[in-house]
């Protein structure tokens, strides 16, 4: 009988401390002892990230990417080390290998790379041997044998590129929560766990500020059809299923909305004084595009006299080459006046059942409108809806949305 390929994910908090690694060795044994071939990946452990990026930042104020990922590369390679050291300490056989060594072969964006491809050959031959397979998260190869690393939660999109490249049954994502809930719990205390979302709505609320799931993790699973488990490493619990849900026997009433999503790493950019003529707006975000800069919501007025003024986001660390662009376009596109707003942040609702329940838009502006809390800039898609709003009411604005729409029953 061909033994079924378990995939599991853990996160910086879930191997935070030696205690925490060994809790995961078991887990990792638990399940090989059930007769899986057993694939492990990791993030680094803790702060590891964040404080190799402190010490980058003592040295260079705007250090090189490729080294930047050359650094933070290292912080996966400690812990996947540390954890099949554990797992051989506990009587069983376990190997770690680095991205370059299993095979994750990326395009050469350093810092936001995007997998292309992974080879299966030295992870079957590790299962050959009887091993359970420890992979480092968020980190892959060029084809220049350039290390580069996948952004922000990146292990994530690690662990669903190689569940989808052995053919996992599913992906189990282990976290410090339960699973992926209503909002944040830490803002609204009666938020609730989601016992299923389909690909399109985690999507939404990855894209939109949710932390609990890497965006293009989300991307690669709906392309490549891999089921995704959202659970808890510190218990047994079911977490929350993220799948094709349109595929299901049992065809369910999709909830009208699922969640409440926010965004504070997020920058304003606006530009005025510009002429309203075609080429001005494809201009500016085609060189936005060059620096490596995605743009998140973009607002144009048109004033009198064929002037215009645009407004768009970005995330907060791309701020300063972003100024730098449109800068360095002062001239060439006539911009009279340039302002960055920090003070921002995004606030969505995401739900599948939103395409055939109107007034969700009516409900979610009246109550932000009756509560003084001013909506900036809008954005719309079938089940998402987006506004941009001041940063110090954003707590209360995912209060008052998640108590309108329910969520908390």
């Amino acid at each position: 009988m061909e033994k079924n390929t378990v995939v599991m994910k853990f996160g910086g908090t879930s191997v935070g401390s030696v205690e925490k690694i060994n809790n995961v060795a078991e887990r990792a044994i638990k399940s090989k002892k059930e007769g899986n071939n057993v694939v492990i990946t990791l993030s680094a452990m803790g702060d590891t990230t964040d404080d190799l990026i402190n010490l980058a930042s003592k040295i260079s104020n705007n250090p090189p990417r490729r080294e930047m990922d050359m650094l933070l590369s290292t912080g996966e390679q400690i812990s996947i080390s540390l954890l099949a050291i554990a797992i051989t300490e506990k009587g069983e056989k376990a190997i770690s290998l680095t991205g370059y060594q299993v095979g994750i072969f990326t395009d050469d964006i350093f810092s936001e790379a995007k997998i292309l491809s992974v080879k299966k050959d030295r992870i079957f031959s590790e299962f050959e041997k009887g091993n359970i397979v420890i992979i480092a998260g968020f980190q892959g190869i060029t084809s220049n044998n350039d290390i580069t690393t996948l952004g922000r939660g990146g292990s994530d999109t690690t662990a669903v590129a190689i569940s989808a490249a052995l053919n996992a049954k599913y992906c189990e994502i282990f976290t410090d929560v339960d699973g992926v809930f209503t909002t944040d719990p830490g803002i609204v205390a009666n938020a609730r766990k989601i016992s299923m979302l389909s690909y399109d709505e985690m999507l939404e609320l990855a894209s939109s500020g949710a932390k609990i799931l890497h965006l293009r993790a989300v991307e690669f699973a709906k392309i490549h059809n891999v089921i995704i488990h959202v659970r808890s490493s510190f218990n047994n619990n079911e977490g929350t299923w993220v799948m094709d849900t349109e595929s299901l026997n049992e065809k369910m009433e999709q909830a009208v909305v699922s969640g409440v999503s926010y965004d504070t790493n997020q920058v304003k950019i606006s530009v005025f004084g510009i002429p309203d003529k075609p080429g001005v707006a494809a201009k500016l975000f085609e060189e936005l595009a060059k620096a490596s800069i995605n743009i998140d919501m973009i607002v144009q007025n048109v004033g009198e006299k064929g002037i215009a003024a645009i407004s768009f986001t970005i995330k907060n660390e791309d701020l300063k080459i972003g100024e730098r662009v449109v800068e360095e376009l002062k001239q060439s596109l006539e911009i009279k006046d340039i302002e960055i707003d920090t003070g921002i942040a995004k606030l969505s609702i995401v739900g599948a059942g939103m395409k055939s329940h109107p007034g969700v838009a009516a409900t979610m502006f009246s109550t932000l409108g009756s509560n003084g809390i001013n909506i900036e800039m809008i954005s719309t898609s079938p089940i998402i809806i987006s506004c941009v709003i001041k940063k110090d009411r954003i707590k209360e604005a995912v209060k008052l949305l998640h108590d309108i729409f329910g969520l908390g029953k």
